[in-house]
């Protein structure tokens, strides 16, 4: 009996496997959609501030800034683009750690498989 519960128990965590290979095409896309609209808006934000567009952060007029400045403020001034390109990235992350655990019980099941084989 405990042969077939194992065996059960592999087939499940098998199955959770093709799920999140899956899942780790549509993840991966997001993930760099997201970067990629990130990188993007922070170009067209430096060359605004360049152009002399007026943007307000937080309650503070930003006006031709400093060259020097200039990508930093364009980056305050993403911040939800970088925080979108951020959760994908942990969703990304996670997702992949997720797939290391399964595969990890999937041996480890294999393991006590062998040995209730052998007995």
């Amino acid at each position: 009996m405990e042969l077939i519960n194992i065996a059960n128990q592999m087939q499940d965590l098998i199955n959770d496997l093709s799920k999140l290979r899956l899942s780790l095409r549509v993840f991966g896309a997001q993930k760099a959609e997201a970067i990629s609209n990130y990188e993007r808006s922070i170009a067209k934000t430096i060359i605004q501030l360049k152009n002399g567009v007026k943007f307000d952060l937080d309650g503070e007029e930003i006006i031709n800034p400093p060259t020097t400045i200039t990508d930093k403020i364009a980056r305050g001034i993403c911040w939800q683009e970088k925080l979108k390109a951020e959760e994908t990235e942990t969703t990304y992350k996670s997702l992949i750690v997720n797939i290391e655990v399964i595969k990890s019980q999937l041996n480890a099941l294999q393991s006590i498989n062998r040995n209730l084989e052998s007995n």
